[in-house]
């Protein structure tokens, strides 16, 4: 199906894209929240405008979007693909040097021999399910950004195919690629009535397959914990060491409930960072469950730990500031589960097995729900995001680029069915 699909431009469309430096950052507050992202979404601009997309623009905060006309005179929803175009702060993105490695022969790839770091099956045994297969990956000095500039190469991918073979009927189709995903924000501007369409889906899932419509519900918490610093010598019933609070804070909650032990719809309390003197310490956690009522218990005992604290003192020692971030997009696709099942259907009739899973973290997704645009997630391919590990098998970016068509294909069918 699709034999004339060109994979090798879509490949070279994501070559180019890895290249650039397009880290978001936590710590700004611009949107986007770097200056560099600006020069992909141009980038992304002119090639939409070059494979004949219309209505294509780029907002004053970088978020890129397009139309592809019907072909049809039905009345066929308006559906939508949305994919970011920053790579995580969390892992160096400068200096992608991908490397393309042939005919995989299902055993160690040497990514960096100085550094000693090879992508082996023993540690990562998905691995061997790819033997055969053309895998793109690192050079191990950087992360490689298929997370989720493979999810942009293959919207781009289809959509030319869309537009090169008129055949395929299919309604209006919107297009979208925006910024600060990695940090949280990649909704946050995202302009759903100026979208226009009644759903999408991101393409910003990992392995063949995978098809999401229930998240975490999140929230973050920065704990800042006052002490009292006076000398050692002279200390007894005088210092308040705010680093033994933060130790006390930490060990009130359940061990087992951090991401190293838990999985499936298993929530966690997990400390990002701490950072403290005897007078002052900081930490900041987040605080995850999929499950809305849990959610909300653990925001309270969280709460109550710092209250238990304080109770032993004459003012407050400890402060939070905590915020949600998003919630379990599930509540807004369940009213709406035809968007899950032409998905489904359509990677049946390419031969996918669909996956359908808890995302153990948030996308865009999750946001533009709430906001009125229901958007489950979708594989584009990629594997070991965040680091040096990362890599992404070539034929599984194109069953999602295929998938894609599909999917446009089947909404249209279902409404004239």
């Amino acid at each position: 199906m699709y034999k004339d699909f060109d994979t090798q431009k879509m490949i070279d469309r994501f070559l180019r894209y890895v290249k650039i430096d397009s880290q978001s950052d936590p710590e700004s507050e611009t949107t986007p929240s770097t200056e560099k992202q600006w020069e992909i979404a141009r980038l992304l601009k002119k090639e939409l405008e070059d494979i004949g997309m219309q209505d294509v623009e780029i907002d004053k905060y970088g978020y890129v979007y397009a139309t592809l006309p019907a072909n049809t005179d039905e009345d066929v929803p308006v559906i939508g693909f949305i994919a970011h175009y920053d790579t995580t702060p969390d892992y160096n993105g400068s200096g992608v040097n991908p490397q393309i490695h042939e005919n995989y022969d299902g055993g160690d790839i040497v990514l960096n021999k100085e550094k000693n770091l090879v992508l082996s099956p023993d540690y990562f045994p998905e691995l061997k399910k790819f033997k055969g297969q053309t895998l793109i990956t690192t050079d191990g000095n950087t992360l490689l950004g298929a997370d989720d500039k493979a999810g942009v190469a293959e919207i781009i991918a289809a959509m030319e195919y869309l537009i090169n073979h008129p055949e395929i009927k299919h309604g209006k189709i919107r297009v979208a690629f925006n910024p600060d995903e990695e940090i949280g924000r990649g909704a946050h501007k995202f302009d759903v009535e100026k979208f226009g369409a009644q759903w999408a889906y991101t393409m910003d899932g990992s392995d063949v397959g995978e098809l999401e419509f229930e998240n975490f519900n999140a929230a973050g918490a920065k704990v800042i914990i006052t002490g009292k610093s006076v000398h050692p010598g002279y200390a007894k019933n005088k210092m308040i060491n705010s680093i033994l609070l933060a130790n006390e804070f930490m060990s009130a909650f359940p061990k087992d409930e951090v991401p190293e032990r838990t999985e499936g719809y298993e929530g966690f309390y997990h400390i990002l960072s701490i950072n403290g003197t005897t007078e002052r310490t900081e930490m900041y956690y987040i605080i995850r469950d999929f499950d809305r009522e849990n959610f909300e218990r653990r925001k309270k005992f969280f709460l109550e730990v710092a209250e238990k604290i304080n109770s032993r003192f004459d003012k407050p020692v400890v402060k939070v500031e905590m915020k949600d971030q998003y919630y379990n997009m599930r509540e807004k696709i369940e009213p709406n589960m035809h968007i899950i099942e032409i998905a489904e259907q359509s990677m049946r009739e390419l031969g996918i097995e669909p996956k359908i899973k808890p995302i153990r973290g948030g996308t865009d997704g999750a946001q533009l729900s709430f906001k009125g645009l229901p958007c489950p997630n979708v594989f584009a391919g990629g594997l070991n995001f965040h680091g040096p590990y990362e890599y992404v098998p070539v034929p599984s970016m194109e069953k999602a680029a295929k998938l894609i068509v599909k999917i446009a294909e089947n909404t249209a069918k279902r409404q004239t069915a």
